[in-house]
């Protein structure tokens, strides 16, 4: 077990350092000059030359390079080029609210897609089995950003229950809550539509084992034999595609985020694009790749809790 974490471990490491590094370079090979963008092309020659000393521009590639690095693993992420704010401090303050609506997506696709997945395979070729099948089909046609319109347009616009635009800094938990609603639910549904498809799929494969014929041979409750086997078995598929759809989430929060005018990361990726802000972008796509690597980690040292049959070798 310790070997394989450590294996893992030094493999995300990798991984973390690669995307960097390719992350760094895209950076440096966009064609329009940091400089020019951001003074503006009337700008003076010996303005553009200060700005590029301050933010380091000037230096050779492969000095820029140590110096990011060695920021990143000092945890300085460096200065925007706008604000000149260090840019851990930016990320830090709105990472609470794409953990929040990321983790809340998760638990309403797991805790819709897996029961309905279970049901609509024991209940195969039923009333039950159709809804299911059309509900993963919708979702599928669905982008994150147009679900989120269609329900601000039902629940704020047409009945009222929720504001169109609030501000999500301040107030009560319970607010908090009733603004994480719509937000959550349409990232949610999205991929409790394909955990629903993929465990359908696995339960039915499942279901015709004969193990399970034994099972239900023995005189165990049907229940019992869904749920506790069945679905225990078909489990690690199931959290792998999870832990995949975590940067599905995360790149559906960059819009969603916008739509529900709700600070994150997404929308602090997507100001720092508008205004050309390099340093700013490029450490926060490091901060998205960081977070799939380190969940996607979790899922492969999480399969023995669901299978005792894993062993880590």
């Amino acid at each position: 077990m310790w070997a394989y974490s450590a294996k893992r471990l030094v493999s995300a490491v990798i991984i973390m350092w690669a995307v960097a590094t390719v992350v760094f370079l895209a950076m440096r090979v966009v064609p329009a000059d940091p400089a020019e963008v951001v003074l503006g092309d009337q700008a003076s020659q010996e303005a553009l030359d200060a700005f590029r000393a301050r933010s380091g521009l000037d230096r050779p590639l492969t000095e820029q390079y140590v110096e990011f690095f060695t920021g990143v693993l000092h945890g300085d992420l460096g200065r925007s080029l706008i604000t000149n704010e260090p840019i851990a401090e930016q990320i830090w303050s709105v990472f609470p609210f794409t953990f929040t609506l990321a983790f809340t997506s998760l638990a309403v696709g797991a805790l819709i897609g897996v029961p309905l997945g279970v049901w609509t395979a024991v209940r195969r070729g039923g009333l039950v089995d159709y809804f299911g099948r059309i509900f993963a089909l919708v979702g599928f046609s669905f982008p994150a950003f147009y679900l989120g319109i269609v329900l601000l347009l039902i629940f704020s616009v047409w009945l009222g229950w929720t504001p169109i635009i609030h501000s999500i800094r301040g107030g009560s938990w319970q607010e908090h809550v009733q603004k994480l609603i719509l937000p959550s639910l349409s990232l949610g549904l999205i991929q409790a539509a394909y955990i629903t498809r993929l465990t359908r799929s696995a339960m039915l494969e499942a279901l015709g084992q004969d193990w399970v014929r034994t099972a239900f041979a023995k005189g165990l409750p049907d229940r019992t034999v869904h749920f506790k086997h069945v679905l225990r078995n078909i489990m690690i598929p199931v959290v792998t595609a999870m832990g995949l759809y975590t940067g599905t989430i995360l790149g559906g929060a960059v819009l969603t985020e916008t739509v529900f005018n709700r600070p994150g990361l997404g929308k602090l990726l997507v100001g720092a694009i508008a205004q050309r802000d390099y340093t700013l972008i490029q450490s926060g796509l490091m901060v998205f790749a960081f977070i799939i690597t380190t969940v996607n980690l979790l899922v492969d040292l999480s399969y023995a809790l669901f299978d005792p049959r894993v062993k880590y070798e």
